[in-house]
């Protein structure tokens, strides 16, 4: 868990908003980022439920390439309760080691999932 979640949620934040046309509200108590009407692509959680954790979660292509990430890293990667039955994959974060560019990087792919069809033919991120 991380030490300071308002750091981590800080530069989640600028990584999420740095994305075309998103925006951030509260959903169910934790901040949840989306774009075109409320299409979620990444929320961030800290100790949800007291579990411990403190992680970005991002929407996958589906139970294939979930599976596929937590089997390659399970130290990093984890099935979110909730959404992880939709496909959704946890990253924890926190700390001096969290790789922010890979946060990143399946942050603006979970954000190509949901974006509209103008927003990539515009060019995307």
């Amino acid at each position: 868990m991380s030490p300071d979640p308002e750091a981590d949620l800080s530069k989640l934040r600028a990584i999420v908003l740095a994305l075309p046309e998103t925006a951030e509200k509260i959903s169910h108590g934790a901040p949840m980022f989306y774009i075109d009407e409320g299409k979620a692509f990444a929320y961030f959680s800290h100790d949800h439920h007291a579990n411990g954790e403190t992680a970005v979660l991002v929407k996958t292509s589906g139970a294939e390439e979930q599976a596929m990430l937590i089997e390659r890293d399970p130290e990093l990667y984890y099935k979110p309760p909730y959404l992880g039955p939709s496909g959704w994959v946890a990253i924890r974060v926190g700390g001096a080691d969290t790789d922010w560019d890979h946060v990143g990087d399946r942050v603006a792919i979970s954000w190509e999932l949901v974006a509209p069809r103008r927003l990539l033919e515009a060019g995307g991120r």
